[in-house]
């Protein structure tokens, strides 16, 4: 089975930059999103209260005290909520495997990728072009290394664990950082004398099941490296696709065949490997502004040949017009299966304006 390619993207105190983005009065200030009050709780805090040990759920009582000069603000979920579709919609033109966690952060599936790390990068920048906010991503194998590489380098952070550096990753890790270990069960650990991976990893499975029970199924392969966790929108999937993202912008069109080639390659592997049966072509074309443009051609049968899939995805490319841009990612897809969509059998060309 080919390696997972997965990213975990978490917004910067999110809750806290909205409202900082929106007043600028509160910029480089120390804000905390709450209620003021005796029995008020802190939401999220800015990155400019959190040297003094503000936090999300602390009291705003002893929030106040640690920080006198704190500005609380009143939370507008509405808001929030508007933006993180506006965020999840960025998710959706990357990958359909989104998987998210709350408001601000989701784990994405991008196997389908050539690199998981310049979609992230390409991710973080389209967050902030379209919102004006910072997100941090973290890239990596499976679902517990990705999420803990999030938290890395925030805010603004992106770090990537690859395969040959998890072993050494995971060894001098401390068990806080691990999915799932909170205080109670790290305090547990310290007693046993646990405290890193490498210490983790000098016991057996047993022994850890012993100790936590089920749970301790999960320490026994976080401790490798191991999580075989899924992606998991709850989504039936009407589509194959890979795409890739160039290190520079280009309008170079021999370029772009070669490596619309590429694609097409790991695409139709793909389609044989799941035996899916798809009639449309999509040709994904993202602009150096981050606008994107599809263009389609739906077959009167599935797509049965990697010739089929040259032939159309060629004239694709051939067809679409530029508009003096370069571009920065090509993606392609075979999707609009039979079971997925069995009136679905016209020829459809998709003409969108890269300027709109």
């Amino acid at each position: 089975m080919s390696q997972r390619k997965i990213i975990h993207i978490d917004m910067d105190a999110f809750y806290a930059s909205v409202e900082q983005r929106d007043r600028p009065e509160y910029r480089g200030r120390p804000i905390a999103v709450g209620y003021d009050g005796p029995r008020g709780v802190v939401a999220t805090a800015s990155y400019e209260a959190r040297p003094y040990g503000v936090h999300s759920a602390l009291s705003s009582v002893l929030a106040k005290r640690l920080c006198p000069e704190l500005i609380f603000v009143p939370a507008r979920f509405d808001v929030y909520k508007a933006v993180s579709r506006q965020i999840r919609a960025i998710f959706g033109e990357y990958t359909e495997l989104v998987e998210p966690l709350s408001l601000d952060e989701a784990f994405l599936d991008v196997s389908h990728v050539r690199s998981a790390t310049l979609v992230a990068r390409e991710i973080k920048a389209h967050i902030l072009a379209e919102t004006g906010l910072t997100a941090s991503a973290g890239i990596s194998v499976n679902k517990m290394l990705a999420k803990i590489a999030s938290d890395y380098r925030k805010p603004d952070g992106l770090f990537t664990i690859p395969p040959e550096r998890i072993e050494e990753f995971v060894a001098g890790l401390p068990v806080e950082r691990f999915f799932g270990i909170g205080e109670v069960t790290a305090e547990k650990m310290h007693r046993l004398g646990i405290r890193t991976g490498a210490d983790l990893r000098l016991w057996n499975e047993a022994a850890l099941v012993q100790q936590f029970g089920k749970a301790g199924h999960s320490y026994y392969g976080y401790a490798r490296g191991i999580d075989e966790r899924e992606v998991t929108p709850n989504r039936v999937r009407k589509s194959l696709g890979a795409e890739t993202t160039f290190a520079e912008d280009t309008d170079d069109r021999e370029r772009l065949r070669l490596e619309l080639s590429a694609v097409r390659e790991e695409v139709w592997n793909r389609v044989m490997r799941h035996e899916f049966r798809g009639k449309t072509v999509v040709l994904k074309l993202k602009f150096d502004n981050f606008r994107q443009i599809t263009r389609s051609k739906t077959l009167f049968t599935p797509v049965d040949s990697a010739e089929t899939l040259r032939r159309v995805s060629e004239e694709l490319l051939a067809a679409a017009d530029f508009h003096g841009r370069k571009i920065r990612l090509i993606g392609l897809t075979v999707g609009n299966s039979p079971e997925a969509c069995p009136e679905c059998v016209q020829l459809r060309f998709d003409f969108g304006n890269p300027e709109t």
